[in-house]
């Protein structure tokens, strides 16, 4: 059964790792959701599948995929869609994620696939062409997608549609939803910041329809050495800017589920629980203040 999050009522997650498998199963119930990457238990049996069938009995699982690449050229292997689905049906999450990014290509004609999320052009062809692919993922799924923004490093000069607009304009076609990580706009952001392509945390906020956003992903990351670029390792507590533009969002979009993405140095699961419980903190006396 697909759960629903009332417009009173916050959800707060974190991102399931390896070394909290432990934490997760032993420990009080602290956080109201976990989500893992899709891709990691894609084997038919083995340890992981087993914990997260065990943790499925205790929380709801989103399932946050980054291999199905729905804005490459290449569409969604029907492997991979097969595998996806039958993980789907053994854990019935309640969130379905991707981003908006290609990762498939050719190589001497052999599909390759890139190990990393690579940026798009925001053009109407690729708006038609990923609109497809998403169409055919829900159809095959039977389950509703939601789409993660990137942190980019790079831009197209052929993009004519800001990553907002796009969103915006991909949902509309397909009846998908946004996953609006807050980082990934602060990192683009910074590292874009007086182009003609930069846009701030609040005005991709606010770009954004209200009722087009499913979930939101907070992170930090590592402060750069003076000149380079902004990494988006997911490796530090939230950043302030973060913080703020995540009361941003609330007052726009509402209690919408709510994740700490936290992937590199990886902390004791004490502090995990510490950012969730600060991120509902925030987001209660937020949408109390909304509701005045």
């Amino acid at each position: 059964m697909t759960m629903s999050v009332k417009n009173s009522e916050i959800m707060v997650g974190v991102g399931l790792r390896h070394p909290h498998f432990s934490d997760i199963l032993t420990q009080p119930k602290q956080v109201d959701f976990v989500e893992v990457h899709s891709e990691n238990y894609f084997g038919l049996g083995g340890a992981a599948l087993s914990v997260l069938t065990q943790v499925r009995e205790k929380y709801p699982v989103s399932l946050h995929s980054t291999s199905m690449g729905l804005g490459s050229t290449q569409n969604v292997p029907m492997q991979y869609l097969a595998r996806l689905k039958t993980l789907t049906q053994k854990i019935n999450p309640f969130l379905m994620s991707e981003h908006a990014c290609f990762t498939w290509g050719q190589q001497q004609g052999q599909l390759i696939h890139s190990g990393d999320l690579l940026p798009i052009a925001h053009t109407l062809q690729t708006l038609t062409k990923m609109s497809a692919q998403v169409d055919k993922v829900q159809n095959f799924l039977g389950r509703q997608l939601i789409i993660e923004n990137i942190s980019a490093y790079v831009k197209f000069d052929e993009s004519y549609f800001s990553e907002a607009d796009f969103l915006a304009r991909l949902c509309q076609r397909t009846g998908a939803k946004v996953l609006l990580d807050i980082n990934n706009i602060a990192v683009n952001s910074m590292n874009f910041e007086g182009g003609d392509i930069h846009q701030s945390v609040a005005d991709y906020i606010n770009e954004l329809p209200v009722g087009s956003v499913a979930q939101i992903h907070l992170a930090g990351c590592t402060e750069p050495l003076t000149g380079e670029m902004t990494i988006d390792d997911h490796a530090r507590p939230v950043s302030d800017d973060v913080w703020l533009g995540y009361q941003q969002a609330l007052i726009r979009f509402g209690a919408v589920p709510t994740l700490i993405e936290w992937d590199s140095e990886l902390p004791e699961w004490s502090v995990l629980v510490d950012e969730a419980k600060k991120a509902r903190d925030i987001a209660h006396a937020t949408l109390a203040r909304k509701s005045i």
